[in-house]
């Protein structure tokens, strides 16, 4: 059975601790992914014939770990796009750097453009140009290492990375935004810590929490 770590089930909705150095989906070639893995589960436990409906909700870069939802019926998918659309989905993130910021928390805002597989800044009127906006505070820091929790108010290509290289603060690991190089050689120290949201057909809260990889240097 294909191996993954379930953070919340149930009949509409399944979310998933996604390792580093793994796909969220399918890439078109023959890679492994988390949502593949998703579907043998469903397939072997809940004896589902057919073919599987699951959709991810969201993605995370194959560098990054933690919490991703998937849905498993269409009104589920449908409910929870819309509340990703209205931005009532809490997506909380942590990250390690090496470099202390200039402020202990704040409001990063900048304008970010696709370009060959990175995410750089733009002015706003630049082709492709997306306003980009996050929140961060640091939550503790050791060895020279500063743990820091980002709050997202927009979902562009590679933002927290583009946005904390941009400030002088490059995620550990991200050689590709000059952060320093990492042990860890699937992944950098970035990680969906927890994600919060309204059940799109309890209508009850929901709060999903993936714990740090063993890897991480530093915890919260």
């Amino acid at each position: 059975m294909a191996l993954i770590k379930i953070l919340y089930e149930d009949n509409h909705l399944l979310a998933l601790d996604k390792p580093a150095g793994l796909l969220t989906q399918p890439s078109g070639k023959k890679e492994d992914s988390l949502e593949a893995r998703a579907k043998v589960w469903i397939k072997q436990t809940k004896e589902k014939p057919g073919e599987v409906f699951l959709h991810a909700v969201h993605r995370l870069d194959r560098q990054v770990s933690g919490v991703v939802l998937f849905a498993r019926t269409g009104k589920a998918l449908g409910r929870m796009n819309e509340m990703i659309r209205e931005k009532t989905v809490v997506k909380i993130y942590h990250a390690i750097i090496t470099r202390e910021p200039s402020a202990v928390s704040g409001l990063l805002v900048h304008n970010l453009r696709h370009s060959r597989m990175r995410s750089v800044t733009a002015l706003p009127h630049e082709r492709g140009s997306k306003p980009a906006r996050l929140r961060y505070r640091v939550v503790t820091h050791l060895n020279g290492m500063f743990l820091v929790e980002i709050v997202l108010e927009t979902g562009r290509y590679h933002q927290i990375r583009a946005q904390l290289a941009e400030i002088g603060c490059p995620v550990l690991g991200d050689v590709r935004y000059g952060g320093e190089e990492w042990s860890d050689s699937k992944g950098i120290a970035l990680h969906h810590k927890r994600m919060e949201f309204t059940h799109p057909t309890l209508k009850t809260r929901v709060e999903i929490e993936a714990q740090y990889p063993i890897t991480w240097p530093i915890h919260g």
